[in-house]
This record gives C-alpha cells, sequence and structure tokens, in this order.
C-alpha cells in the first residue's frame, strides 16, 4: 500500500460524497413531483399508459404494479434474446440465445443482478444490447429507486393510505434522474475512448500476419447505465477490465463514481423525505465505513502478494498483480472491487478469482452482508432500512422499551417480515450451494480443487441472490443445471426480499407517527451508528461464516504453509 494510492481512494470518495449531497436534494424533489423541466414527455407517458400518477397506491397495489412490469420485461426480453438471429443490428450474424440462457440472461437483467453467462461481444447482437439489455438497466434501476422511495414515505407520516403511484415514480426516476446522468457520462465515456458504433466488427493484422477480430459496438452509454443504475452487466465478457470499458484509470474512477453517487445520495434522500436529514447521515456514515473497511482489507491483501509468489523469490513491492491492469493499479482496483460487491454492481476491473484468499474473501462477504453497504440502487436503502428495523428491536430488548423508530412503533408483525426478508439471501445461498457441491452435474463445471473450488460455487449462488452479478471465475456457468438455479437464486433475492419489505412499508404507514419523548432511543448518533454496523455484522457472521471457513479462510492457512491445489 502506498501514500499515493491511498490519496486516488480518497479523492474518488470525496468525488462521490460532494455529488452525492445535491443530488440526495434533487431526487426528493423528483419523488414529490417537484421537477418538472420534462413535464410534457411526462404528460404525455402518462396518457400513453393511461396512468393517473396522483392516484396512491397501497403497498398491495404498488407490489403487484412492480412485480407486473417486471413479468413484462423478462418475457420481452427472453423473447428478443431467442429471436435475435432474425432480428436486425447483428451485423456479425449471431444466433439466437438457447433456450436456458436467454431465461437466464432475462432475469438475470430483470432482478438488476446482470449475472453473464456469456461474452457480450461473442454472443450479443447491437439490438439485443440496446434495446433489450440496456433498456432493462434503466428499468431495474428505476423499480429499484421507486421502491425505495415507498419505503420512506412510510416513515414519513402517520396514517397514510398509499405509499405513491408506482407508474409515476419510474416515470419520473427514469426521465429526470436516470436518462440526464447516462446521457452526460456516456458522452464522457466516448471522450475517454469507450467505442459507440453501430459498425461490424473491424478486421487487423497482427505483427506475424494473423487476422485478429476487434469487437466494437454501442457500448458507452450501457456502461453509463450500467454503473449508474448498479447493473453491472458488460458490453464485452471481460467487463471493466476490458480495455474498450475501462480504457483508462480515469474512465475507472468515473465507474466507481458513478456506481456509487445514487446509492450513496439515496441515503440522503431518506433524510429529506422523514424531514430529518441526521437519520441520512446516520445510515451513510455506516455505509462509507464498510466501504473503507472492505477497500483496506483487499488493498492490504493484494499489496502484500501471493505467499507462494513470494517464497519463489518475486519481488515482493509488486505485489498480487495476477488478473488485474496495470493501467489501473492495486489501489483503484481495491477501491472497484469493495464498491461493486458493497453497492450490488456486479461490474469488475480485475478477476477476482486470481486474488489472494484474504482478498477475494473481502467481496464475497460484502455480498453476503446483504448488499446495503451502500447496495443497489434503492435496494440498498430499503435493505438497510431491514437492518435498521431489527437495530432498534434489539435496543427495544436491551432498554425494556418497545421498540421505535422515527416516531414509527416496530411490533411483532414488522420484526418478522424483517426476519423473513433477511432470511431469504442464506436460504438460497447455503441451500443451492449445499446441493450443487455434492450434485455431480454442478460440480463438472468447478476448476479446481479444494476451498478454492467451494468458493467458486458459494460466490456464484452468493452473487445471484444478493443480486450482484460479478462472478468470481473458475466456473462453466452455461450449463442447463446452473443457468436455471442461479437464475432462481437472483428471483428470490430481489422478489422474494421485496415483498416483505413492502409489506412493512404497508404497515408501519398506517401507524400513527408518534412524537419524539425523554425515552425515545436516539437513531442518528454514534451509538445507533455502532449499533447498526454491530448488528449487520453479526447475522454477516454468524449466517456465513462456517462456509467461509471451509473456502477462503481455509485456502489463505493451506497458502501461508506453503501448500497450493
Amino acid at each position: 500500500m502506498t501514500l499515493i494510492g491511498w490519496a486516488q481512494i480518497a479523492l474518488v470518495l470525496a468525488a462521490v460524497l460532494a455529488a452525492a449531497v445535491p443530488l440526495a436534494r434533487y431526487i426528493a424533489a423528483v419523488a414529490a413531483g417537484r421537477v418538472t423541466f420534462l413535464s410534457p414527455v411526462e404528460r404525455a407517458i402518462y396518457a400513453a399508459g393511461g396512468i393517473e400518477p396522483t392516484r396512491a397506491m397501497g403497498w398491495k397495489m404498488y407490489t403487484l404494479a412492480m412485480l407486473a412490469t417486471n413479468l413484462a420485461g423478462f418475457l420481452a426480453l427472453y423473447a428478443l434474446l431467442r429471436l435475435q438471429g432474425e432480428l436486425p443490428f447483428n451485423p456479425q450474424g449471431f444466433d439466437g440465445v438457447p433456450p436456458w440462457l436467454a431465461f437466464n440472461t432475462a432475469i438475470s437483467f430483470v432482478t438488476n443482478t446482470n449475472w453473464q453467462a456469456y461474452s457480450g461481444e461473442a454472443a450479443m447482437s447491437y439490438l439485443s444490447q440496446m434495446v433489450g439489455l440496456s433498456v432493462q438497466n434503466f428499468l431495474s434501476a428505476a423499480t429499484g429507486i421507486a421502491l425505495a422511495l415507498a419505503v420512506s414515505r412510510a416513515f414519513a407520516g402517520g396514517g397514510l393510505r398509499g405509499l405513491g403511484n408506482f407508474w409515476a415514480d419510474i416515470v419520473r426516476v427514469t426521465l429526470y434522474v436516470l436518462l440526464p446522468l447516462a446521457l452526460v457520462l456516456g458522452l464522457a465515456f466516448v471522450a475517454l475512448g469507450v467505442p459507440q458504433t453501430l459498425s461490424a466488427y473491424a478486421e487487423a493484422t497482427t505483427l506475424e500476419g494473423a487476422t485478429q477480430t476487434i469487437p466494437l459496438g454501442p457500448a458507452a452509454f450501457q456502461v453509463a447505465i450500467k454503473h449508474l443504475g448498479t447493473n453491472g452487466g458488460g458490453f464485452f465478457g471481460a467487463n471493466s477490465a476490458h480495455p474498450f470499458e475501462g480504457p483508462s484509470a480515469l474512465a475507472t474512477a468515473l465507474q466507481i463514481w458513478a456506481q456509487q453517487v445514487i446509492p450513496f445520495a439515496l441515503a440522503l434522500t431518506f433524510g429529506h423525505i422523514v424531514r430529518d436529514i441526521r437519520q441520512g447521515w446516520a445510515l451513510l456514515v455506516v455505509m462509507v465505513a464498510f466501504v473503507l473497511a472492505g477497500t483496506w482489507m483487499v488493498y492490504a491483501a493484494e499489496a502484500g502478494g501471493n505467499p507462494l509468489h513470494l517464497a519463489l523469490g518475486l519481488d515482493a513491492a509488486q505485489g498480487n498483480m495476477e488478473g488485474k491492469e496495470v493501467r489501473f493499479g492495486q489501489a483503484l482496483v481495491a477501491l472497484f472491487t469493495a464498491t461493486t460487491t458493497g453497492a450490488s454492481c456486479g461490474a469488475v476491473n480485475a478477476m477476482f478469482d486470481s486474488f489472494t484468499p484474504l482478498g477475494g474473501l473481502v467481496p464475497l462477504f460484502l455480498i453476503q452482508l446483504g448488499e446495503v453497504l451502500p447496495g443497489g440502487v434503492g435496494s440498498g436503502l430499503y435493505g438497510m432500512l431491514v437492518f435498521v428495523l431489527l437495530a432498534v428491536f434489539v435496543a427495544g430488548l436491551m432498554v425494556g422499551r418497545t421498540p421505535e423508530y422515527l416516531g414509527k412503533k416496530v411490533q411483532a408483525r414488522e420484526v418478522k417480515l424483517a426476519m423473513l426478508a433477511v432470511l431469504v439471501l442464506p436460504a438460497a445461498i447455503l441451500g443451492f450451494t449445499a446441493v450443487a457441491v455434492v450434485l455431480p452435474v454442478a460440480v463438472a463445471s468447478i476448476q479446481d480443487q479444494g476451498p478454492h473450488g467451494l468458493s467458486e460455487m458459494l460466490y456464484a449462488y452468493t452473487s445471484a441472490a444478493g443480486n450482484n452479478g460479478s462472478a468470481f471465475g473458475g466456473l462453466t456457468a452455461d450449463t442447463p443445471w446452473l443457468n436455471t438455479t442461479l437464475g432462481i437464486a437472483m428471483l428470490l433475492g430481489r422478489f422474494g426480499y421485496v415483498v416483505p419489505v413492502m409489506a412493512i412499508a404497508g404497515s408501519l404507514a398506517a401507524k400513527p407517527k408518534l412524537a419524539a419523548s425523554a425515552g425515545t432511543f436516539p437513531t442518528h448518533g454514534p451509538l445507533f451508528v455502532g449499533l447498526l454496523a454491530g448488528v449487520i455484522l453479526i447475522l454477516g457472521g454468524l449466517q456465513f461464516m462456517p462456509a467461509l471457513a471451509l473456502g477462503p479462510v481455509a485456502e489463505h492457512f493451506m497458502l501461508a504453509a506453503g501448500k497450493s491445489f
């Protein structure tokens, strides 16, 4: 680790926080309908869809509208992928995507996971990339933000009968937040060297006289929304490690900024909606603390080098550069890794399969903590609020008072629903992994033996259920078994989680909002911040530490003893 490396990390995070503060106020204004500079377009969309934007929806209607929209998106994307061989904007003449892979990919992009069991430049037409995948990048991100706004409104007042209008929320979020940011960011990426063209792939002659095909395509604007929407799906198979997606250190720093700015801003937006900005800052402090801790751990592990390499006499000052791009360096790789897995983005600028065991442990554990640090756009905020309810429940047990948050009493119904939501992740991750590591058809997909092979399989289901989408590597994922079970894990991680969360929001919205008293537990100070961080850590540790001990932890001790697989 170097002082220059930490300066790079500090500069990028400072830029994120500097932009998140005004963006938070802006998103709160969008949520309240006070931003109207595209009102003619907005009204035209409402008229075309028969939408009454002022009609408030209860939690059930809001949730059903969300589920119906995403079901339609899944069916449309699946059909497009299967038929891409017969559709235009396919200069390379790619055939339709096979059924199981199309199923997995459609679920992946609808759930904001963007798990990719394919290489984009070798399987997807330009039409599939632009009309299919990019559109879902916008829709899944807008869905997450809309759900977060609905949950936030539940804490804003008492006796509420509705949580807002889902159709109005996704229209406003898309028009006023995602599209403008993606347009500016996409132009910036074009200026930095990311291609944006409909031309066919280029042909070049190598020094040896061979012909090389250089993939091109309309990549820049998809890269922009993949980061802004914490989607993570790369236009090219190597994702942000590809020189056309991550052409320079500056482009990488901008991608890190993009995948953090909206999730961080939404924490403060929550404070604006509930009219107590201190609550938003408390959530933001926890998020930033975990990002810094994760970055430090990855940076330290990778800068320390691989013990096997060091034993052979390699220069320790170089660290472990296997699987990393020298144009980024260890610092930006460490920050990118912590932010992309903490933010449920899933984009990668290095290959985790080549990390040291402890370096690979960090992204795995950050996802298993619930994808709330800061989590995906929207999903991170409502996921964090679930942990907040559990934290105030624990605090209530300690002091012998009925748990309360922002004037809303947290009773048995809310706690049961919160635990139901929290248990979705370990049930999907550990359940599917346990079956996969004893099933021959699944074991055949694992590249490595021993603890590292377990990490490869555990990471796949962790990434899917956590709606992250990054891959550890070393796993042949394009098989009927993995395409199906990973798809189911993605559905559970997105919709199996959000339905109980929306039920909590509906229950809390209907309750009266009580005034704070002398006995009210403050939820904006250092004590609560520490309690919230502890609850997140304890839940993650208790649920996943045994599996981690058999995977990356065991591998670390074996490497330290000079053994490899």
